[in-house]
């Protein structure tokens, strides 16, 4: 007897906002989701380490188109610390470089924590994604390959301890996009003379985005195809970041088809653009002449 033929691939346009559980990839979450929902189309909008937990939006059909918008929002995390053991990935995966005693007091990391608001230089872990000649830099760790990085401009808006106890404690972040949370502990440990890596790190939002607001694979495990599409949120939630630009009939006839509109605006100002029923068209761009170009738009009306 021959296996039943799979049902064709659903076009379904929309954002569902994940949380990644521990341990799996984020394009294995990806994955996941999309032979839930049996979408022809998906993408995420940046990874999350397998280590790491929470929120991940996943993007289906014309949100692909805007999925790289979250890449340049700022970022919030709660991480887990262990003080007196330094990693050479920074966190928990890494093998053991040093082991030193811990004789911090709460008054000490309390100290030690605000050195770390505002503006930091970071220099990015050679376990990461970066590339360096179209190869990423943990591949040339797994070498035994050294390179020179150099910093980076990143800030913290707010870190804040939550739990201490002596070797081990947990402090929520906000950062600037490109922030390595792994490369913040293991600094705070340096400052406080003991080292540390990072052991657990859930990330809990992403601009306006929060966790709270995330489904986990096994909820929609539990839920029929009516139930999970209702999870599904329209595309400009990924662009609330933007401003809102309404335009009329006749403006918006001609953005559709591709054509710039004379506009009054800042020269180079990106712009989320509706037609007069409130639908969303995709996102414009100012130019220095005075006319909003299109940039990228939905092929439908929703």
């Amino acid at each position: 007897m021959s296996a039943p033929r799979r049902p064709p691939r659903r076009h379904l346009d929309g954002v569902l906002l994940l949380d990644k559980s521990l341990g799996v990839s984020s394009n294995y979450a990806l994955q996941a989701a999309r032979r839930l929902y049996n979408a022809d189309k998906a993408g995420h909008t940046g990874t999350l380490d397998p280590l790491a937990t929470g929120l991940l939006p996943l993007c289906f059909g014309e949100a692909t188109k805007f999925s790289s918008a979250l890449l340049e929002a700022d970022k919030r995390y709660v991480a887990t610390v262990r003080l007196g053991v330094t990693t050479d990935t920074a966190d928990a995966e890494g093998s053991v470089l040093m082991r030193r005693s811990v004789t911090t007091n709460l008054a000490d990391l309390e100290q030690v924590l605000t050195r770390f608001h505002g503006d930091l230089e970071q220099v990015p872990p050679m376990h990461s994604a970066l590339k360096r000649d179209g190869k990423p830099l943990y591949a040339y760790a797994r070498e035994g390959i050294v390179l020179e990085r150099a910093p980076r401009h990143v800030h913290i808006y707010q870190i804040q301890l939550l739990e201490w106890e002596t070797e081990v404690f947990v402090f929520e972040v906000s950062c600037s996009k490109g922030t390595y949370v792994r490369t913040l502990a293991a600094d705070i440990g340096e400052a406080l003379g003991c080292g540390g890596h990072l052991v657990a790190l859930r990330r809990t939002g992403i601009g306006a985005l929060d966790v709270t607001q995330a489904h986990t694979i096994t909820t929609l495990e539990f839920l029929d195809n009516q139930a999970r599409d209702t999870l599904l949120l329209p595309l400009d939630i990924l662009l609330q970041g933007l401003a809102i630009t309404r335009l009329d009939a006749e403006n918006a006839a001609k953005i559709r088809q591709g054509q710039a509109i004379r506009w009054t605006g800042e020269a180079g100002a990106r712009t989320r653009v509706y037609d007069a029923d409130n639908h969303f068209m995709g996102v414009c761009q100012m130019t220095i002449d005075g006319w909003l170009q299109p940039q990228r738009l939905v092929s439908f009306a929703t």
